[in-house]
């Protein structure tokens, strides 16, 4: 892996999710599918890796010897003395990425809180008052 590059407004760079994905490989074996669903958790759904960045990110750690893969999809990946080794020499900028991404996941979480909205900017404190009331009284304030 080469050094951490700055990732465009609202993305993660390629090197932060490879470092992000083989961290989370080495805490246990994982699918792709499960990698995508972990980031996509750690960071409130504010970021959801493709399946065409994953799966060869996967395939290069594997070639690399990084990883192994089941041999039958959904591919199993699971961390080698290698990676393990290449994670440890790597420490530092790995922690601090997963810590950046359980940050930004918090952030965006507490923000939704505020705002009274879920994911999908939704209300979901419906105990305050029924939609048909917020309804009814905006349509009084109109007339």
């Amino acid at each position: 892996m080469q050094p951490l590059a700055q990732a465009p407004q609202g993305k993660l760079a390629e090197d932060e999710l490879r470092w992000a994905a083989l961290a989370l490989i080495a805490e246990a074996p994982r699918r792709g599918y499960e990698i995508i669903k972990l980031i996509e958790e750690k960071t409130a759904e504010w970021y959801s890796p493709t399946a065409n960045i994953l799966y060869p990110m996967l395939n290069n750690f594997a070639e690399a010897g990084y990883v192994t893969a089941s041999a039958e999809p959904p591919r199993l990946y699971t961390i080698t003395e290698q990676g393990r080794v290449y994670l440890e020499q790597n420490r530092e900028p790995v922690d601090a990425i997963l810590r950046r991404l359980n940050a930004l996941g918090e952030r965006v979480r507490r923000w939704r809180r505020a705002l009274g909205t879920d994911k999908r900017n939704e209300v979901v404190d419906d105990s305050a008052e029924s939609l048909v009331e917020i309804l009814s009284r905006a349509d009084l304030q109109r007339r």
